[in-house]
């Protein structure tokens, strides 16, 4: 399971309503290759399903992984951080053995 953290749902239904998506939009969560730990998170919105997509909803978010990504980010909760030292999307990773200091990358 992916989570999403109250945080995180506010900010993406403003996204959603800034940029005018539909209910057929959901966030697409993969992880690749690259970054100062090895790994790195990519988010988007999509409304396109592919075939071994592993489909999630929680706190009223519909998130979508491919497989050999959600290997990486099983039980992993997506939160938002604002304010002064906010980084914006923060994914807590229980996954992760190693971050690197701007948490976009990981190691496992």
């Amino acid at each position: 399971m992916v989570f999403v953290a109250e945080s995180a749902k506010r900010k993406i239904d403003e996204i959603r309503q800034t940029e005018h998506l539909g209910d057929d939009f959901f966030i697409r969560v993969s992880v690749t290759s690259g970054g100062c730990s090895g790994l790195s998170y990519q988010m988007d919105f999509d409304n396109e399903s592919r075939p071994n997509d592993q489909v999630f909803e929680d706190n009223g978010v519909k998130v979508v992984t491919d497989l050999r990504s959600f290997l990486y980010l099983c039980n992993t909760t997506l939160e938002f951080s604002g304010g002064l030292n906010g980084k914006g999307f923060v994914f807590n990773n229980p996954n992760a053995a190693r971050t690197c200091g701007c948490g976009e990358s990981f190691a496992v």
